[in-house]
């Protein structure tokens, strides 16, 4: 029975830990973008640097490892040393938990600072493969979503 529940636990854990691994580029829009109003400006890149981004995310890594290494410590020793068993594995498997969930979702960016036609720079952050280069014609997209980069 614990070890059907271990399994079921790590599974769901593993899920949880790769449903946040979607990278979204300036082609993708959300349901809510939809049917909205986007102010259209141009400009020229004036620099664009690599940038790593990072899911907004509960700590489900954490505490499932967490869990998973507190059940498994548990299965280790008697009295006192199985206490201190738990404490470590619990410990250590949030340890674990927690790495795999950022290494699952972050992703590589790019901040994109541009100089639009009216004079004003801006700097877009922003995933997606679309490759920039310093003087590059492009079009910003601004509107409820936030802003975008894309090639004019």
């Amino acid at each position: 029975m614990k070890q059907r529940f271990i399994t079921l636990f790590l599974a769901a854990a593993a899920l949880a830990a790769t449903a946040g691994c979607a990278t979204y580029g300036p082609e993708n829009y959300t349901e809510r973008e939809a049917r909205s109003t986007e102010s259209v400006s141009y400009g020229t890149v004036e620099s664009v640097r690599p940038v790593k981004l990072d899911e907004q995310r509960a700590p489900v890594g954490t505490i499932a490892g967490g869990a998973v290494g507190g059940l498994l410590g548990n299965q280790i020793g008697h009295g006192g040393g199985r206490a201190a068993a738990t404490i470590l594995g619990a410990v250590g498997g949030g340890l674990v938990g927690n790495s795999i969930e950022r290494n699952a979702t972050e992703h590589n960016g790019v901040e994109i600072v541009v100089r639009l036609d009216n004079g004003q720079a801006i700097a877009v952050v922003q995933g997606g493969s679309e490759r920039f280069e310093q003087g590059q014609r492009v079009r910003v997209l601004q509107g409820q979503g936030g802003s975008r980069v894309e090639h004019a």
